[in-house]
């Protein structure tokens, strides 16, 4: 061992031992810079600390440290710093060259060698690897477009509902038309081909108002004294008698319906044969007056006229027997007129004549 040096001097850190020889060779200053600046950190620190002086123990903490303990409480910091992938590529650079050599080979040999139908192996490889991706993303192309071309044909379905209902509203509104138009020509024609066969003088008239009351017995006719229309004119239609002219103005006219209770027609029976007075029920009925409690009315027997109140031709349909009972002295016979006298739209005023003929097989059992 060496002497120590008079004064305590520290020995020199650029002096280095020798194996095999007894003292202590100094080293040339570039070996002892070197050996200096490549010195561990961690006997710099450990110096400061030996320094002794207070100072530099309280105003230089050991960062480093708490540094090294920071960086190794997980690998993303490890990252962030930077200090563990180039210490891993620079030990094990053979194994990288290695694996970029091997990979390089490998391509080579995917370009070169071919498959059935000279297919290259790397387009294989390729379409097995990129195949699935494609496949998504067409399979989501496809997707988004039917869906859009169904949201399209939604919609334009839509409009086309929209105006294939406005159509048929428009439709339905000229078809009531036509119907209407249909049903008053059936009316006319019918009514037209009545007065032609009957062998009364006759005037069509249209009912343009009736009582607001409800079963309402008054109408009122676009037919008056212009028209040769006059008070107690019957006034029928092809299905029955209707009433008679109560009273009679410039251009129209008010009739009487039978079901007043104040309208009085002369009637019989049209198999019996029995007379009686027919009166306005009321609830667009009429009763039969007059008729004995042994005489035997049927139900359903029809009821004509008999001409003998000097108002209605002899012979036409008044209505049909709906109920026929007892009573005190007069049978209660219930009669329901043929013509349906609230829906009436068209009907005919009869013109009196002078001679009045009786035709018993005239009119015919509705």
């Amino acid at each position: 061992m060496g002497a120590s040096r008079p004064g305590g001097a520290r020995p020199d850190p650029g002096a280095q031992n020798i194996p095999g020889m007894g003292s202590k060779r100094r080293l040339g200053a570039p070996a002892c810079c070197a050996a200096a600046v490549g010195g561990n950190r961690r006997g710099a620190e450990r110096q400061a600390r030996d320094s002794g002086s207070p100072e530099a123990a309280f105003s230089k903490p050991a960062e480093p440290k708490l540094k090294r303990l920071a960086l190794k409480r997980t690998a993303f910091t490890q990252f962030e710093e930077n200090t563990w992938l180039p210490g891993i590529v620079a030990r094990h650079t053979s194994f990288f060259v290695l694996l970029g050599v091997l990979f390089g080979q490998l391509l080579l040999l995917s370009i070169q060698v071919t498959r059935n139908q000279n297919v290259r192996l790397i387009n294989v490889w390729a379409a097995e690897m990129f195949g699935p991706f494609e496949r998504a993303l067409h399979g989501a192309i496809g997707s988004t477009a039917e869906a859009w071309v169904s949201i399209h044909e939604l919609w334009a379905s839509g409009e086309a509902n929209k105006n294939l209902g406005a159509e048929l509203v428009l439709a339905r509104a000229q078809i009531q038309q036509l119907s209407e138009k249909a049903a008053a020509v059936e009316r006319l024609k019918a009514l037209l081909q009545f007065k032609e066969q009957s062998p009364y003088q006759t005037i069509a008239a249209q009912v343009i108002a009736s009582s607001p009351q409800e079963g309402s017995t008054t109408l009122v006719i676009d037919r008056g004294l212009d028209a040769g229309v006059e008070p107690d004119m019957p006034v029928i239609t092809p299905e029955g008698v209707v009433g008679k002219v109560a009273s009679a103005y410039a251009h129209t006219a008010q009739v009487l319906v039978i079901t007043d209770p104040t309208c009085g027609v002369g009637c019989l029976l049209e198999q019996s044969r029995i007379q009686g007075i027919l009166k306005g029920g009321g609830r667009e009925q009429c009763e039969l007056h007059y008729v004995m409690d042994d005489q035997k009315v049927p139900a359903g027997e029809a009821v004509i006229t008999s001409g003998l109140d000097q108002v209605y031709p002899k012979g036409l349909l008044v209505g049909h027997v709906v109920q026929s009972e007892e009573g005190n002295i007069y049978r209660r016979i219930i009669v329901k007129p043929a013509a349906s006298l609230n829906r009436l739209e068209n009907v005919l005023v009869l013109f009196k004549s002078t001679s009045t003929q009786e035709q018993p097989g005239r009119h015919s059992s509705r």
